[in-house]
């Protein structure tokens, strides 16, 4: 069995600019923009080392709406979280829904940059 699964995940942007503007309005937290190697990452602010994540916009990593979807925690009220997402510059595809007792409640938007973006509460 493995401890964890997830430590890291990297969400492209075409412009991090406009892209952190929106997570920064959607989560109400701060992102810290740093530039690494030739790209630039803005990092979600997170207590657990191993459970992190940024927005990075570089060569190697373009958005889109296909593919591999990312779910992020959509505690502790996910209803206001999707509630942000249209005036940030984002599309809500699935509103906070019940997925049943071991999934929790599940939401899905388009963010500014065009990734598909989940949100899970249990």
């Amino acid at each position: 069995m493995l401890q964890r699964l997830f430590i890291w995940v990297e969400i492209p942007a075409e412009n991090l600019k406009r892209a952190k503007i929106f997570y920064e309005q959607i989560f109400q937290c701060e992102l810290q923009v740093v530039p690494m190697y030739d790209s630039e990452y803005a990092f979600f602010p997170v207590q657990e080392q191993f459970n992190g994540g940024a927005l990075v916009q570089g060569p190697n990593h373009k958005p889109s709406a296909e593919g591999l979807t990312v779910y992020l925690d959509g505690s502790p009220d996910m209803a206001t979280i999707l509630s942000r997402v249209h005036e940030a510059g984002g599309k809500v595809i699935m509103e906070k829904t019940y997925a049943g007792e071991n999934a929790g409640y599940l939401g899905m938007f388009i963010d500014s940059e065009g990734n598909r973006i989940g949100l899970q509460h249990l």
